[in-house]
């Protein structure tokens, strides 16, 4: 009888790691997103020269913060640095960072629009579309206010 026990017990434990596991080899492109939301966030981050559109910038910045909360949710994040992006090129003015930072968001929209079939992780991965969205239509904002 122990051993009947503590094989489910064992057995309940272990399954919520398989599928962590699984979901996170069938969503590659989650890791992706990450990565492109990542990029964007560094982008955006500590800059001088926003000007007009610095309420703009950070309102992004904390979308884009909350997108890949739920995005890290939905992935399992596999504990890479959450600072860790491709090179940002101090030089880039604002105008460029926007449309770079903008880019970077679309590329991971464009991750995460494969169907999802865990119900919880669609729930973060639908979320995580509201804030890039919300972040996109800020940026847009910023972009517009440039011209």
């Amino acid at each position: 009888m122990f051993r009947v026990l503590r094989a489910v017990v064992v057995t309940s434990l272990l399954l919520p790691l398989a599928a962590m596991a699984q979901m996170r080899g069938r969503h590659p492109g989650y890791g992706h997103a990450l990565q492109d939301l990542r990029f964007a966030r560094a982008v955006l981050e500590r800059h001088e020269g926003w000007g007009p559109v610095a309420a703009d910038q950070r309102r992004a910045v904390v979308e884009i913060d909350r997108a890949v909360d739920e995005l890290s949710r939905a992935a399992i994040d596999d504990g890479r640095n959450p600072n860790a992006h491709p090179p940002v090129d101090v030089r880039w003015e604002p105008r460029d960072r926007l449309h770079r930072a903008m880019d970077a968001l679309g590329r991971a929209r464009d991750s995460i629009s494969r169907e999802e079939d865990n119900p919880a992780a669609r729930g973060w991965r639908d979320r995580a579309f509201r804030h890039i969205d919300m972040a996109q239509r800020v940026l847009g904002h910023a972009m517009d206010r440039w011209h």
